[in-house]
C-alpha cells in the first residue's frame, strides 16, 4: 500500500509521490518565541516529527525545516514590558521551546532558521513582488496586492469577493483591498530595523516562511505543514507570495492539524485554561502525554481533560507492565534491531504486526488505529504468555521476542516505548512522595518470613502498611516483587 496524505489544497487523500523519488523536502512553520508553548504547539510539534519518523521508517530521505519567528509585535511587546531587547526575549524562550521539545522526545529539524537571518532574501523577494506588479509602495510600507494573483483563497476555499478584516488583518486606509497585506514596515521608534529600498524597517510575518522554504528547498518542494490556524491568512499568504514571486507550485501537499481544547473550551489565558507543555509534564509523564496527543487523528479537534489523560496514561502502563513481564521472561532487547529508532517498515511481508501498522500509518497517519492495533497485541502477547507460565521453549521464547521488536519498532515510529519500564514507572511515581526503597526491601522480605511461618495476618497487615506507603505487593513463582502505585 502507497502512503496517502490529506492535501489541504485539494480537501482530500492523495498518494503521496514526492517530486525527486526518495527525496522529502518538508517545511514545517514553527513558533514565535515571545512565551513558553502550550499543548496545541506541543501537538503540532509532535504530528509532524511522526510523520518524519515514519516516512523515514519507509524508506524515505527526509529534509526536514522549522523555522523560529524571532522577531515580531509580541516579541517586540513582551521586550517593552521586561525592559529587554527583542532578540534577548527571543533567545530566551528558544532554549526553553528546546527544553520542552527534548522532554518530548521531539526529533531535532534538520534545519532551523531564524527569521532575522534571512531579511536580505525578503528584501529581495519584495523587490521582484514589486517588480511583476503584485505589490505597491505606500510610504515607507510595502503591501502585496491580492487581486492581482488569480488564484488567491484557493488553498484556504475562500473566494475574494466574501473575504472580510478579520481577526490577525489589520485594517489600513491605505491598502487598495481589505485583504491586501504588509510585506514591509516602515521602521519605528525604538523597534528594530534593517536598511531598504523603501526605508529602515522590518518584514511582515507572512514573508519569512517563503524566503526560508526556498532557501533550504526550492521554489516548489512536497509538504507543507502547520497547525489549522495558520491555514488563513498565513499559509494562503505565503502561498501567493512565493507563487508570484517564484512561479512553480511552492509546496505541493499541505497538512494542518486540528485544535486543542480544554475541556471543551479554546484555551485562553482570561479562561485561565491555558495549559502550558511545562505545566502539562509536571502532571503528566512525557509518553502519556504524547500518546493522548496522537489518540485522535492529527487533522480532528482534540479535547484535552482529565480523565482522558488519564485513560491514556492507563492504557500505557499495561503495555509497560507487559514489556516488563516480557523481560522477566525471555530477558531484556539486546540486538540491534530491538533498539534502532528507525527500524525499516519498508519491507513488512510475514510480519502481521507491521503490515497491519503500515497499513493504518499509510493511510494519511491513521495513529488511533495504530495505536489501537499496539493495544490489540499486548493483549494477545499477556494471553501468551498466561498460556505458558514460567515454561518457554525456544520457538516460543524467539515468537515472544520478535512479537516484542516489531512492537517496540512501531513505538518508535510514534515516539512512545523508548523507556526501561522500571525506569518509566519510577518517573510516573516521581511526583508523589516515595517510600524508601531500603526500607521496602525490608518490609517484603518480613513479609516473606511470616508467609513462611504461615503468619497470614503479620504478611496481611504488612501488605495494608506498604500499600498506604503507595507500594504495590506483586506475589509470582519467582517471589515477591514491589512497585510503586501509579
Amino acid at each position: 500500500m502507497t502512503i496517502k496524505l490529506y492535501n489541504t489544497a485539494t480537501r482530500r487523500k492523495e498518494v503521496f509521490r514526492p517530486l525527486n523519488d526518495k527525496k522529502v523536502g518538508l517545511y514545517v512553520c514553527g513558533v514565535t518565541v515571545y512565551d513558553l508553548c502550550h499543548i496545541g504547539h506541543a501537538r503540532s510539534a509532535i504530528v509532524f516529527d511522526v510523520l518524519v519518523r515514519y516516512l523515514r521508517a519507509r524508506g524515505f530521505d527526509v529534509t526536514y525545516v522549522r523555522n523560529f519567528t524571532d522577531l515580531d509585535d509580541k516579541i517586540i511587546n513582551r521586550a517593552n514590558e521586561l525592559g529587554k531587547k527583542p532578540m534577548e526575549i527571543a533567545e530566551h524562550y528558544i532554549d526553553e521551546f528546546y527544553k520542552d521539545m527534548e522532554r518530548l522526545s521531539i526529533l531535532k529539524p534538520d534545519k532551523e532558521p531564524r527569521a532575522t537571518q534571512y531579511v536580505e532574501g525578503m528584501i529581495q523577494m519584495i523587490a521582484t513582488l514589486i517588480e511583476k506588479g503584485f505589490a505597491y509602495v505606500e510610504g515607507q510600507d510595502v503591501f502585496y496586492s491580492v487581486e492581482k494573483f488569480n488564484g488567491y483563497g484557493q488553498l484556504s476555499g475562500r473566494r475574494l469577493e466574501d473575504m472580510k478584516a478579520g481577526s490577525r488583518i489589520a485594517v489600513n486606509e491605505r491598502k487598495r483591498h481589505p485583504m491586501d497585506f504588509v510585506l514591509w514596515k516602515g521602521a519605528k521608534p525604538g523597534e528594530p530595523q534593517w536598511p531598504s529600498p523603501w526605508g529602515p524597517g522590518r518584514p511582515g510575518w507572512h514573508l519569512e516562511c517563503s524566503v526560508m522554504s526556498s532557501h533550504f528547498l526550492g521554489p516548489t518542494f512536497d509538504i507543507h505543514g502547520g497547525g489549522k490556524d495558520l491555514l488563513f491568512p498565513h499559509h494562503e499568504n505565503e502561498r501567493a507570495q512565493s507563487i508570484a514571486a517564484n512561479g512553480g507550485e511552492f509546496a505541493r501537499y499541505w497538512v494542518h492539524n486540528g485544535f486543542v481544547t480544554i475541556d471543551s473550551e479554546k484555551m485562553s489565558k482570561s479562561l485561565g485554561n491555558f495549559l502550558t507543555i511545562r505545566d502539562a509534564l509536571k502532571e503528566y509523564h512525557p509518553e502519556v502525554l504524547r500518546l493522548f496527543l496522537l489518540s485522535k487523528h492529527y487533522r480532528h479537534p482534540l479535547d484535552f481533560s482529565r480523565n482522558a489523560v488519564s485513560d491514556v496514561q492507563s492504557g500505557l502502563v499495561r503495555i509497560y507492565r507487559t514489556l516488563q513481564r516480557l523481560n522477566t521472561l525471555v530477558g531484556k532487547p539486546t540486538t540491534q534491531s530491538e533498539t534502532s529508532l528507525y527500524g525499516s517498515l519498508s519491507d513488512t511481508k510475514d510480519h502481521p504486526l507491521l503490515e497491519q501498522f503500515t497499513n493504518l500509518m499509510d493511510d494519511d497517519l491513521n495513529t488511533p488505529g495504530a495505536i489501537g492495533l499496539i493495544f490489540e497485541t499486548v493483549k494477545d502477547m499477556n494471553r501468551t504468555m498466561d498460556k505458558l507460565g514460567d515454561k518457554t521453549g525456544t520457538r516460543d521464547r524467539e515468537k515472544l521476542v520478535t512479537e516484542r521488536e516489531h512492537l517496540l519498532r512501531c513505538g518508535n515510529v510514534l515516539g512512545i516505548l523508548a523507556e526501561e519500564p522500571e525506569t518509566f514507572f519510577q518517573e510516573l511515581s516521581s511526583s508523589k512522595p516515595e517510600a524508601d526503597p531500603e526500607e521496602i526491601e525490608s518490609l517484603v522480605a518480613e513479609r516473606a518470613r511470616a508467609r513462611a511461618r504461615k503468619d497470614w495476618a503479620t504478611a496481611d497487615a504488612i501488605r495494608n502498611r506498604l500499600r498506604e506507603m503507595g507500594v504495590i505487593l506483586e506475589d509470582g513463582p519467582k517471589g515477591t516483587t514491589w512497585r510503586y502505585e501509579i
